[in-house]
């Protein structure tokens, strides 16, 4: 598909997102929603003051914090039990377990452990995705043609060099599926974190808008989020695509 048909179908279905959303409005009203075009004027007016940009800051902080956390202790987690066969299969049953868990059951034990604060959030987030990157990259590792391997003895490689040349790039889509659905999941966590207990953050300011009835700035919030999700999303899916294609 041509750069100029995938534009067209994004403009296409953002035109038809923006039409279901007004034609919600007019059924719902304002009570509910808020129509599209007030929604995006009044998230740039959001974007325009000062005093928003500190919940914008401690988002972004505690999602990076945890991004990196999930990341970093998912791959870790996943590679060691991937390459270790027995242990992988021992751990994969227990950890898709666990990751069936409710996440909002062990909120209270996290406030418990992290006290209020960035640290609660950035854990409640690192839990949502450490799990599935964990299982991605344990079932890339795992699932790697052993054909590559007699190819890389067959040419005698050492270790580094099987690792660079065959191992990496045998694993990298499917760890970047894994990283794709991480991001998402520590994004959710981070937001549901900072909706329970926080005074700060985008998550705050989303469920104090409830509170207070402010359906056009839960309304603004929430495509602020959207828009950044989609963009990120775009960019890892693309990467995604393409590592398959070459695989």
């Amino acid at each position: 598909m041509s750069a100029t048909a995938r534009a067209f179908d994004v403009v296409l279905l953002l035109a038809a997102l923006a039409a279901l959303w007004q034609g919600l409005y007019m059924v719902a009203g304002d009570v509910a929603i808020s129509p599209p075009v007030e929604t995006f004027q009044y998230a740039l007016e959001l974007l325009g003051r000062p005093r928003f940009w500190p919940h914008i800051q401690e988002s972004l902080l505690a999602f990076a914090y945890a991004l990196v956390i999930s990341w970093v202790g998912g791959l870790g987690i996943g590679v060691a039990l991937g390459a270790n066969r027995l242990s992988g299969e021992v751990a994969e049953p227990i950890m898709v377990a666990l990751y069936a868990v409710p996440k909002v059951t062990l909120y209270p034990l996290i406030l418990l452990i992290f006290g209020l604060g960035l640290t609660a959030k950035v854990a409640f987030g690192a839990i949502h995705a450490i799990v599935p990157v964990a299982i991605f990259a344990m079932n890339a590792v795992r699932n790697i043609r052993p054909v590559y391997l007699k190819a890389a003895r067959t040419m005698n490689l050492s270790a580094a060099e099987t690792a660079r040349r065959v191992l990496i790039p045998a694993c990298l889509p499917e760890i970047v599926s894994g990283l794709r659905i991480g991001f998402s999941l520590t994004l959710l966590g981070v937001l549901v974190g900072e909706m329970f207990a926080s005074k700060r953050g985008l998550g705050f300011v989303i469920m104090n808008a409830i509170d207070l009835s402010d359906v056009r700035t839960m309304m603004a919030v929430t495509l602020m989020l959207f828009v950044f999700a989609a963009t990120i999303n775009a960019a890892l899916l693309a990467l995604d695509h393409h590592l398959h294609k070459r695989v």
